[in-house]
């Protein structure tokens, strides 16, 4: 069968040895490991779609890859099946200034589009933290956020229409370049299905003019929970930043020994607040912002004097994750949501988790929308050091839950929260999710083993229908 796939490509672009093999084996939890039986590096969108149609051939399984920066295991390789990996798919076909969109291809890096639109004075809102080296292709299969998307909304606001080949081997086209659509809005559908649907090719992303200026501040408390309390007095008082986020004590100590951030000395807590927009409004919001802060127990506040510090502040909270490795050989990130009114709750019991585990947490997150990033320290040369992790870490996904909130707010489910997906969903609400999966991919081969829990089985349509029809999701009529 390799032979067979080989003839699609040229064979220096499918990859079978161990040494290349081992570049894929997991993503960005490291915690979950799989071997791929080969990685095909193909180089248009027609190749992907071979590819794909190859796949169902022959009940080959395969995962689509970009930056492999999944943090939930949801680009992990299927044991015994195959890799796409879309990093050589990296054009940027089209930037309208008019229609305020741009046509992109999957590998294309989140960051680069903002580049390429920033001469037309606009930029693509959604900003993940790791937008310097994430994809377009993986940003839409977990429908990423960012700091910012409290304002603007995640990737699924801001994606128009695309190009995709489905599991089922169809080419398919959803959506367009308005925001104003009829029919079904499979556009949004396709956005967070985790890539069990198919493998998007081409992706219409809606850009928005850049802001006129920023009001930048950093807050300290001396504690965690003050600082959470603080967000809910900033959204009471009928503010909308662009962005709302907090770091702990650890994370703070982890940034400033990776960046040299500058954040206040002996704060348990910082949060950042960010105003943008046109300038008149910008000022009338951050007289109203000053006297939240000021009825606030914090005890030191900084306001960016210009560009450079305003990116100081920023860079802490951005390099955030990668720098908690220096505290920790290991760490697990979950993205728990709980109801914003609750955040200050929820960060006392983590805290109380924390201590009764053993296990240290560094806290940082879009406190905006309540959408809680602990990373859980440990160190896996320990006996059982992944699993007691792994144990406080879903104690805290089912206080999420209890509070009213979701096991995800932007990782995904991938791998890793499967078994928490009942807590969360009914057996009626989960079975209509499997059905609208096999309705575009009917025989599984589109990154199985991801979100479900249980083992996955064929379902073959026998019908004679299109699947989406079998499925209740168009009709002929």
């Amino acid at each position: 069968m390799i032979e067979s796939l080989t003839a699609l490509l040229s064979p220096d672009r499918v990859l079978t040895g161990d040494v290349h093999l081992a570049a894929y084996e997991s993503d960005g939890l490291t915690a979950f490991r799989a071997k791929p039986r080969a990685v095909v590096v193909p180089e248009t969108g027609q190749e992907v779609v071979k590819v794909v149609q190859w796949c169902r051939q022959h009940a080959v399984p395969f995962v689509a890859r970009g930056s492999g920066t999944s943090l939930s295991g949801g680009s992990l390789p299927v044991e015994e099946g195959i890799v796409i990996t879309l990093n050589r798919l990296n054009r940027i076909l089209e930037i309208d200034p008019v229609d305020r969109v741009a046509v992109v291809e999957p590998g294309v890096i989140n960051l680069d589009v903002s580049r390429a639109a920033e001469p037309h004075g606009l930029h693509f809102a959604p900003d993940p933290s790791s937008q310097t080296i994430c994809t377009i292709g993986g940003n839409v299969a977990f429908n990423s956020g960012g700091a910012h998307c409290l304002k603007y909304g995640m990737t699924s606001n801001h994606v128009l229409g695309m190009k995709a080949v489905l599991g089922s081997g169809e080419l398919v086209e959803f959506g367009g370049r308005s925001r104003e659509q009829v029919g079904p809005d499979f556009t949004g559908l396709f956005c967070g299905s985790e890539g069990l649907f198919g493998v998007g090719l081409e992706f219409t992303l809606r850009l928005l003019p850049k802001a006129e200026c920023f009001h930048t501040v950093l807050v300290g408390y001396h504690s965690l929970e003050e600082a959470g309390h603080a967000v809910s007095e900033i959204i009471d008082s009928g503010l909308l930043p662009g962005a709302l986020e907090i770091m702990d004590s650890l994370a703070i100590e982890a940034a400033e020994a990776a960046v040299a951030c500058g954040y206040p000395v002996g704060a348990e807590a910082v949060l950042i607040v960010e105003l943008e927009g046109p300038a008149g409004k910008v000022a009338a919001e951050r007289v109203r912002l000053e006297k939240v802060l000021e009825a606030t127990r914090s005890f030191e506040t900084r306001v960016a004097a210009d560009p450079v510090e305003r990116m100081t502040i920023w860079k802490g909270r951005k390099s955030a994750f990668s720098a908690v490795g220096r505290l920790s050989p290991d760490f697990i990130v979950q993205d728990g949501v709980v109801p914003r009114n609750r955040l200050g709750e929820a960060l006392r019991r983590i805290g109380e988790l924390s201590a009764e585990t053993g296990l240290r947490v560094a806290n940082v997150f879009h406190a905006g929308d309540g959408n809680l990033h602990p990373l859980i320290l440990y160190d896996g040369r320990e006996e059982e050091g992944l699993e007691r992790a792994e144990e406080l870490a879903g104690r805290i996904l089912e206080m999420c839950v209890e509070m009213g909130g979701s096991i995800t707010g932007e990782h995904g489910v991938g791998m890793e929260k499967r078994d928490y997906l009942p807590g969360m969903f009914s057996p009626y609400d989960i079975e209509v999710m499997k059905r609208v999966r096999t309705a575009f991919d009917p025989d599984k081969v589109a990154n199985p083993g991801k979100m479900f829990p249980g083992k996955e089985a064929p379902s073959l349509s026998q019908s004679g229908l299109h699947p989406l029809e079998e499925a209740g999701i168009i009709s002929r009529e």
